[in-house]
């Protein structure tokens, strides 16, 4: 885990950004019901309409498969492209605020819980005198923290509502760069731990010292690619202290 010793090639570490879905919060179960509660009607109406066989979204395989650390609109394209559904932008949208409204729903009623093995992680970095930021791109990235207990430990909270020096946050590299500058920590200095694939690229494209991708869906193959200089499957794999070849 980066400390203030830690050496990336890019200057110490003297700051982590954690990402809020798939990181810190285990949301997955949540999001796959919410999708098959949204797309399970959207498919049968298409294979009425089309006389094709209905296939209908499994809430484990095809969410791991498709959506899991990935964009809401990117996971959408994905299963719908490998279902050869083609769908416009505006159905799409549609479609993804939908899952939206189902999954805070289904939040709200059984509640969220934090990874333990993250939230050691974030305590064991806070005692080293490192900032830390949560960070994600979708709108409800601060309830989950909130109901997860986390909110409290963290200098800084960022999702799509929060407005960054620039205007609204419209993408994944304003996000970061936003949550190192709160931290008054340069992104060369700063670690980025993220599942979600769009993040750990625009971690990597805006030069953060350190990217360590999660890969809780199978995508181990696919993080490297999109820029993480690690790839671990959950944060106990990380050791304060340890160093960076």
């Amino acid at each position: 885990m980066p400390t203030t010793t830690r050496h990336c090639g890019c200057g110490d570490i003297a700051a982590v950004i954690f990402g809020v879905d798939g990181v810190l919060v285990d949301t997955a179960h949540a999001s796959g019901t919410a999708w098959k509660a949204v797309l399970d009607p959207f498919l049968r109406s298409h294979a009425v309409v089309y006389e094709t066989e209905c296939r209908y979204f499994d809430a484990g395989t095809d969410y791991r498969r498709y959506m899991q650390g990935r964009t809401t609109m990117d996971g959408l394209r994905q299963y719908l492209t490998a279902c050869e559904i083609p769908l416009c932008f505006d159905a799409l949208r549609g479609l993804g605020a939908r899952h939206e409204e189902l999954f805070l729903l289904i939040i709200g009623r059984l509640g969220v819980q934090a990874f333990a093995s993250s939230v050691g992680v974030v305590h064991a970095v806070r005692l080293h005198g490192l900032p830390t930021a949560a960070v994600s791109a979708t709108r409800y990235a601060a309830e989950l923290l909130r109901r997860a207990g986390l909110a409290g430990l963290f200098d800084v909270r960022l999702d799509a509502l929060h407005p960054t020096e620039k205007g609204p946050a419209v993408s994944a590299d304003c996000l970061l760069r936003e949550a190192a500058r709160r931290m008054r920590v340069a992104p060369a200095r700063t670690a980025v731990i993220e599942e979600n694939l769009t993040a750990v690229q625009a971690a990597q494209r805006a030069g953060f010292g350190l990217v360590i991708g999660v890969d809780r869906g199978g995508r181990s193959l696919l993080l490297p690619e999109y820029g993480a200089h690690r790839v671990i499957t959950d944060l106990s794999e990380l050791g304060v202290g340890e160093r960076v070849a």
